[in-house]
């Protein structure tokens, strides 16, 4: 298919619907971060980025968030990916792109956010669980669709998704620990989403080499199942 290069770099796919970007493809794993504060966000990203986890989620559940994602950026520049999750409004959408979010999250299929995403050539993974819901936002231009609460499902759900829809693109989030993760990955996941499992007490004062070791190993692990290896 012939495509064409969004704002953000990213190639675009019929000039509607924006691939999914080459460097998350090769390591698959994107951290989300549900903080007490967002001050407490930049310590635990050094961490993951330490351990090669480049895709961070920083998630509208924290209050202050998109208030804060200017000073991530410039903090991090491009070494962190930071998207903004838990957007179910427009508006939302429309203010964490303009603080700089590289792609926006949702835990829900809306299609008024799924339209402002694609309009601005940014990725937009928003959220279901149905195939209805999860074909709706496909079909609407999404990068990739989230299944969520990936731990009612399992990875097996993505095969039955495949038969009517072989072309869709999947991101498991909800309850997806290291060992699921990998599971979701070989039954051909393009990414998976990863929370509490991955940053345990990361924001209760956890040692942030311990959250590093854990990170190193599972996109360790997620690459060698991506290569086959």
């Amino acid at each position: 298919m012939n495509g064409a290069t969004g704002a953000n770099g990213t190639t675009r796919m019929n000039a509607a619907r924006l691939l999914v970007p080459a460097e998350l493809r090769a390591s698959p794993v994107i951290a989300v971060l549900r903080a007490p504060t967002p001050a407490d966000y930049a310590p635990v990203i050094d961490a993951l980025l330490q351990g090669g986890v480049t895709h961070i989620e920083i998630t509208l559940s924290t209050p202050g968030t998109l208030a804060e994602l200017p000073a991530l950026r410039e903090r991090f520049g491009d070494d962190a990916q930071i998207g903004v999750g838990t957007v179910t409004r427009v508006d939302e959408a429309l203010e964490a792109m303009g603080a700089g979010a590289r792609y926006l999250v949702t835990p829900t299929t809306v299609p008024e956010v799924i339209d402002a995403a694609v309009s601005a050539g940014l990725p937009v993974f928003p959220g279901g669980c149905t195939p209805t819901e999860l074909h709706a936002g496909w079909s609407r231009g999404a990068t990739a669709v989230k299944v969520f609460p990936a731990s009612h499902w399992g990875p097996g759900y993505l095969g039955d998704l495949r038969g009517p829809f072989p072309e869709i693109e999947a991101i498991p989030s909800g309850g997806v620990d290291a060992e699921s993760a990998l599971a979701w990955l070989a039954a051909g996941a393009c990414a998976v989403s990863v929370g509490g499992p991955l940053l345990q007490d990361a924001f209760r004062g956890g040692d942030p080499a311990a959250l590093t070791r854990r990170a190193q190993e599972l996109v360790t692990r997620a690459r060698d199942v991506r290569s086959g290896s």
